[in-house]
Formats: structure tokens, sequence, C-alpha cells
């Protein structure tokens, strides 16, 4: 059973009716993904659903692309701070949840952000529910990888550096700052996105702890600001040149990676041959057609 389908049926979750019975894939992001968390992390909970069919193919509903005002299509769903009071003996934890529809999250991988990226590559016992469609996109999570993972996860790094100058902490973030001179927790956040590309570019893999006792260093505080800033600069020159080498692929190759979209959508929902209709296939048919009238017209 899958926790989004646990926490509906608490009543401490109300997502749209369909959504629970139809989730391939769930697993844990976060700290504890990472390999840094604690024991009152909260469960940062990522994954994927296949939504109604005519919601991923909107003509079964008469929807004409273009024509008048089209049905919101499901791209996610997202609650955060859920209480669970039963879990961990009575003790209680918190979980944060985003859902995706398939689609969506296809589109996202394809353009390699960064959290769904991760969220095939966490390790495997932070696999919370997994159906035979979750567990085909997962071998297959490397086809996503290509050389545009530099400049997305060099953005996500930048962000989380403009944040520890401009962000003004509060909370259990201003503790930090108040404790290390600055927000550590947006520190190893750039550490980790800069490892984790560097292993994509140079390995075409990820795995998510390699560099996790690093990272805990990172937020005691064992890193200054400047450090950090300097590390960064280092590995910025560093990693120009691993793209610049690196054998993966320049970009996406939709062709496999919609492959992959359609063996799963078969596979959730049965023959599709109503809904698409294979190019090759219907230019196939049409030059039979041509073929069969020039013939008939040369016997008049």
């Amino acid at each position: 059973m899958s926790t989004i389908q646990r926490l509906t049926d608490r009543s401490l979750l109300r997502p749209p009716r369909w959504l629970p019975g139809n989730v391939q894939y769930e697993t844990i992001m976060g700290s504890v993904a990472y390999g840094v968390s604690s024991d009152t992390s909260d469960v940062d909970v990522y994954g994927w659903a296949i939504p109604p069919k005519d919601d991923v193919f909107p003509h079964l509903r008469g929807e004409i692309p273009g024509f008048g005002t089209p049905r919101k299509r499901f791209e996610v769903f997202q609650e955060h701070h859920i209480p669970d009071a039963d879990a961990l003996g009575g003790s209680g934890r918190t979980y944060d949840v985003t859902i995706f529809g398939i689609v969506r999250f296809f589109d996202l991988a394809m353009q390699n952000n960064p959290n769904v990226l991760d969220s095939l590559f966490t390790p495997i016992n932070c696999v919370l529910h997994s159906t035979r469609v979750g567990d085909l996109v997962r071998e297959n999570r490397r086809a996503f990888l290509h050389k545009g993972a530099w400049a997305k996860f060099k953005g996500y790094a930048y962000s989380q550096l403009h944040k520890i100058a401009t962000k003004q902490p509060e909370g259990k973030r201003a503790e930090l700052v108040a404790e290390h001179g600055y927000d550590v927790k947006f520190a190893y956040h750039v550490v980790r996105l800069i490892g984790e590309v560097e292993q994509i570019l140079t390995e075409g893999d990820v795995d998510l702890q390699r560099d996790n006792e690093r990272l805990k260093a990172i937020r005691r505080g064992e890193w200054t600001e400047d450090r950090l800033r300097s590390w960064f600069d280092d590995k910025e020159k560093q990693l120009e040149r691993a793209w610049a080498e690196s054998k993966l692929p320049a970009k996406p190759d939709e062709a496999k990676i919609k492959d992959l979209l359609m063996r799963c959508l078969e596979e959730h929902y049965g023959r599709l041959d109503a809904c698409v209709v294979d190019p090759d296939r219907a230019v196939a048919a049409l030059r039979a057609v041509q073929a069969e009238l020039d013939r008939v017209r040369d016997l008049l």
C-alpha cells in the first residue's frame, strides 16, 4: 500500500479521489535520502501516479487542441506538514508529500530537474512503494541523463548560494545562522548538487549518499562560508571541463524517453490503439493506399 493511500485512509490527506489507487512510485527524499538526517527529520515523500486516461489523452473527452477552454490537466499534488501522531510508536512524524502525474514527471526528468532525478536514484531502502510500472522507470532511470544536467544543477546551486546571502532566516534556520554565521543547510545543498552533477557527467550515474560524511560536516558548521564559496569556484571550473569531456549525449533522447512513457501507459491502461496513432504505421498505410490507386489508374 502506498503512503498516500495509507494517509488518505486515515483522513490525514485529501488528494483527488483517483490518486491514491494509481500511485506507481513513492520514495523518501530530502536528508534521509542523502544520508544526513536526524531522528527528528520530517519524511519528504516524492512520487508519481498515472491519471485517468482522458487526462493524459484529452481528445478522448472531446477536447480539440487550440479550440475552446480546455480542462486543467493534473500535474502535481502537494501537501506539507502532515502530522501522523501514531508513527514511530506514538512519538509522531510529519510528512511532506509531492506526487506528480506521469507526464509531468517524465518531462521534468527529461529536463534533468535535480529533485525529480534524485527521486529515481534514491537508495533502494528509501523506496516506499513501486508497482511494475514504477520498477520499469527506475530500471531505466539513466536514460534521462544528458549533458544538460550541468546547467540545471549549477543553476540550483547558484540559487542556494544566493539564498545564503539574501534570505532572511526564520525559526530553526535563524538558529543555524546564529550558531554558524551563515545558513549551513543551504551550504550543504550547494555541495550536494555539485557532487551529484559531477557523478552524472563523469559516470552517467548517481549515488546520493556517496558524499554524506562531508555533507554532515558542513551541516555541523565545519565549513565557513568563505571555504564554501572558494570550493564552489574551483569546482565550477573543473566541471566546465568535465562537461566538455562527458560522454553523455548533449541533449535528451526524446524518442527513447517517449517510448518508455508509452510502455508505462500501455502497461497501466492496456492497448492504446484508440488513444494514439503510430506515425510510421500511418505513413505506411497511406503509401499502400497511394500505390493501390496508382495501380488502378494504370489499368484504366
